[in-house]
């Protein structure tokens, strides 16, 4: 799979789209997106950020540094392409338990917690994705309260 992404990746004239992955990899990807979205929530993706958001994928997905690294690049590219993120919490609302997706947006809030800040447009950036997971805004405030201990 691995080898496939980075053939995928450099070779621009083939299917850059997470259609062309099978269903397993179309969630994992679909959950890249949107940590990376968190990452960039406040217009600014630090390293720290990407490094866990790069970490999260290894220890939820159990996957290799390398496959991790390899997704978030294409996360990356499906990230910009992308009109909204109505087709990856769909498929994420398809594919996930309710509990699976409260671990989502548990690890959405420790990404936004990282830089010790929050700002208005990552508050705005979780409630939205709170919404679009099919959760209540009580599931919100208990992956917003378990993540901030656990960063800090």
């Amino acid at each position: 799979m691995l080898n496939f992404i980075r053939r995928t990746l450099l070779n621009k004239s083939q299917d850059l789209s997470a259609e062309s992955f099978g269903r397993e990899e179309r969630t994992r990807i679909a959950a890249s997106v949107i940590l990376l979205e968190a990452a960039h929530a406040d217009n600014e993706c630090t390293k720290e950020e990407l490094e866990h958001v790069i970490e999260t994928l290894r220890s939820d997905f159990k996957l290799s540094q390398e496959h991790a690294e390899d997704l978030v690049e294409l996360a990356h590219h499906e990230r910009k392409n992308a009109v909204d993120l109505f087709e990856f919490t769909n498929h994420i609302n398809s594919e996930f338990s309710k509990a699976e997706k409260k671990a989502v947006l548990q690890a959405v809030w420790r990404i936004i917690h990282l830089d010790g800040q929050l700002e208005k447009h990552e508050d705005h950036f979780a409630r939205k994705l709170t919404h679009l997971l099919r959760l209540t805004p009580d599931d919100m405030i208990a992956a917003k309260l378990q993540a901030r201990e656990e960063t800090y």
